[in-house]
């Protein structure tokens, strides 16, 4: 394999392996907080309704019921929790290890034998195969996206992997929400008009 071939291998398993540590990582730390935060939250529009009575309508009731039918979602992680913590750090040390072979390769000459950094690049492909969690919470996905492209410094993997902006750096399924919730927006905005311009005649 020649220099050039084995730096772009090196990077697409860097790019794999860096996502699936964000994953497992996202993960766990929604899991980690994201209950305390729902229990605040609903805590404490429990207490201003007391003195609030806009806030005890059905309403307000059914959106802390819908919050806590996702602290349930949520708790059936925990008991596995750490599972996904431990797999973040196994493939982190394995993501560090990859950028020490690409910056090895680097130093090489393109007439220098490279079977060793090969060899080096096949196991580490091997050993991080069954680290990642294939179970992951709903939302893990756009978390590990913000994890990985706007904390992970990663610019030695786009020296060969060029990431863009729309394709890359933001998740398909935000962009189909955010469509979906323009779409929804001006269908109600539309009904809303022809409501008004009806009554209005």
């Amino acid at each position: 394999m020649k220099r050039e071939l084995l730096l772009k291998a090196i990077c697409e398993t860097a790019y794999n392996v860096g996502y699936a540590a964000k994953m497992n990582f996202a993960t766990f730390d929604i899991v980690e907080k994201v209950p305390g935060y729902l229990g605040f939250a609903s805590l404490a529009v429990g207490v201003y309704a007391l003195i609030e009575p806009g806030l005890s309508t059905p309403h307000v009731g059914a959106a802390l019921v819908i919050v806590g039918i996702v602290a349930v979602y949520i708790a059936l992680y925990q008991n596995e929790k750490q599972r996904y913590d431990d797999a973040g750090k196994q493939l982190t040390s394995q993501f560090n290890s990859l950028k020490k072979l690409y910056l090895m390769v680097k130093s090489r000459s393109d007439t220098d034998d490279l079977s060793d950094l090969i060899a080096q690049h096949d196991a580490i492909q091997n050993e991080t195969v069954n680290m990642t969690l294939s179970k992951q919470i709903l939302f893990s996905d756009w978390y590990a996206h913000y994890k990985f492209f706007w904390q992970q410094q990663i610019d030695w993997i786009e020296e060969q992997k060029k990431f863009g902006f729309v394709r890359d750096r933001v998740p398909l399924t935000a962009w189909v929400s955010l469509v979906t919730l323009i779409i929804i927006g001006l269908v109600v905005l539309a009904k809303n008009e022809k409501f008004l311009s009806c009554i209005s005649l």
